[in-house]
């Protein structure tokens, strides 16, 4: 059984989940169910960066210690990925003991390890406090961060521990020019380029706030500084390992960093540096998502643009809210959301599509077999879903993370299904004893059919595929099955139940 360690960002505890942060982990969830699926040993780990200036600041607002604030702000987000089934195997807090003593261990090492790569230095510059980072010129318009234009930059000058990120310059370029460990292309592209341009030594501390890790060395002048809140972030992927314990290494490297395209140079760039300089490997991959737009503009919490997310998974339930982020918002790219279009993909894809195809199926069966699934060879329907179910893997495999285009694959043979029931018609069939075989032919693939997109859909809406297995009588739970096992599923003698509609078709709602 290989091992799969998939991790996401770690969100900002300054505020609830929105739809940016639905999108990465629902995402995530899909390829650790995916993996699951395949017989691997997932780890999946998901969780909150509770340290910095920005949590600082908010708890101030609210007139609530900083820990008050993300205590409360973890417990919501955990209620919320349970609401939307993100099957997470643990969730980090970077307030947690163990984080804390792993960072200070991880910055040790690198002392021990590359010892000039922390150095002293004066320092003064404009400082972005939603992104909790230094900006250069390119990256400021109208006195304001591109990335929060709400937020007033703030001149900060001040003597902190520095890292020598300069000096990886030609490593980080080697590693991000591998085809694996860097995708999309476009984001490839955008780091190499960022890397030719020269990279700038990065500030390891801070000295004018302090809730966060300390940093492990005091100053020249004996002074104790608090550690940048990016290099007390990033090792939570590495802390949440044991590190370091030397049992760390059962999961570490971490097969799979999933990130959004605004923290890319953190990931790609300064994290693996920070391994480099400490003697230990670096992630196997990185893949970069886009943004979730509403309205045209970027969903974030210091932005503006938010939507309630529970009141968006309460009005057609997690799983539609789950397939219509996948189907809609491409995974290497940015896409909108409007409710509009919600109501036009569940009404055609879930409601009319693949709901019609399972209710006019389990009632077939129950009408003329009384409820047990008749003996059935395998057809041309079966072999032509074969090829589009290549696709799907094709989708979450080596090649990328196109998750769009596996939802896509699936539903080819939901059209199949459909278009086999109207080209068959059961109901002209069973009018006829002569054609009791070509029913039980056509009934017994249809239901193989449902079996199939029940195991394939299980990653994107769990809830309903389960339902949807148990509705056909398939034996076990879902996520036990294994895709290898998928092509050899019989479902001859299984009794099927016909509950209530799996996607009732949505009435208009206002936004």
């Amino acid at each position: 059984m290989a091992k799969y360690f998939l991790t996401t960002a770690i969100d900002y505890a300054t505020a609830d989940p929105h739809q940016g942060h639905a999108f990465e982990k629902i995402g995530a969830d899909v390829i650790a169910r995916y993996h699951r699926l395949k017989g691997d040993d997932v780890h999946f780990l998901i969780g909150m960066d509770e340290h910095g200036q920005k949590v600082a600041q908010t708890a101030a607002e609210r007139k609530v210690s900083p820990q008050e604030l993300v205590d409360a702000v973890a417990e919501s987000s955990e209620q919320i990925w349970g609401l939307l089934g993100i099957s997470y195997d643990q969730f980090i807090r970077t307030t947690d003991p163990a984080h804390k003593a792993g960072v200070k261990r991880l910055i040790e090492q690198i002392f021990d390890n590359s010892p000039n790569d922390f150095y002293e230095k004066s320092y003064s510059g404009w400082y972005c406090i939603g992104c909790e980072s230094f900006k250069q010129e390119n990256e400021i318009a109208d006195g304001k961060c591109i990335l929060h234009p709400t937020r007033t930059l703030e001149w900060v000058e001040e003597k902190n521990w520095f890292f020598r990120l300069s000096a990886y310059a030609d490593r980080l370029k080697k590693l991000v020019s591998s085809q694996d460990f860097l995708q999309p292309k476009s984001r490839r592209n955008e780091i190499l380029a960022l890397i030719d341009s020269g990279l700038e030594d990065i500030s390891a501390s801070r000295s004018r706030f302090s809730w966060g890790v300390p940093f492990p060395r005091p100053g020249s002048g004996g002074e104790v500084q608090t550690t940048y809140v990016w290099l007390d972030a990033l090792p939570n992927y590495l802390t949440a390992t044991g590190f370091p314990n030397p049992d760390f290494e059962k999961l570490w490297p971490a097969d799979l960093h999933l990130i959004g395209k605004d923290i890319t140079r953190f990931h790609a760039v300064i994290w693996p540096a920070m391994l480099m300089a400490a003697g230990l490997a670096p992630p196997k991959r990185i893949w970069v998502h886009g943004f979730v737009l509403v309205g045209g503009s970027r969903v974030s919490k210091s932005a503006g643009g938010n939507l309630d997310l529970r009141d968006a998974i309460g009005r057609y339930g997690p799983d539609a809210f789950r397939y219509f982020l996948m189907r809609e918002v491409p995974f290497d790219g940015d896409g909108n959301f409007s409710w509009e279009r919600f109501e036009q993909r569940y009404n055609a894809d879930l409601a009319n599509a693949l709901g019609n195809l399972a209710s006019r199926t389990i009632s077939m069966v129950e009408r003329y077999f009384d409820g047990t699934v008749p003996k059935g060879a395998r057809n041309e329907i079966d072999e032509a879903d074969a090829k589009d179910l290549e696709a799907y893997h094709s989708s979450i495999g080596p090649k990328g993370f196109l998750l769009h285009d596996a939802l896509k694959a699936v539903w080819q043979t939901v059209a199949r299904g459909n278009e086999y029931v109207d080209r068959q018609a059961p109901w002209k069939l069973a009018k006829d004893p002569a054609n009791r075989t070509e029913l039980e032919s056509t009934l017994a693939t249809l239901v193989r059919q449902l079996a199939r997109q029940a195991v394939y859909l299980f990653p994107f809406i769990p809830g309903k595929a389960e339902e949807l297995w148990k509705s056909l009588g398939a034996p076990g739970a879902l996520e036990e099955m294994r895709f290898k096992r998928v092509e050899k599923l019989d479902p001859t003698g299984w009794k099927v139940q016909k509950g209530s509609p799996m996607f009732p078709k949505a009435e208009p709602v206002q936004a």
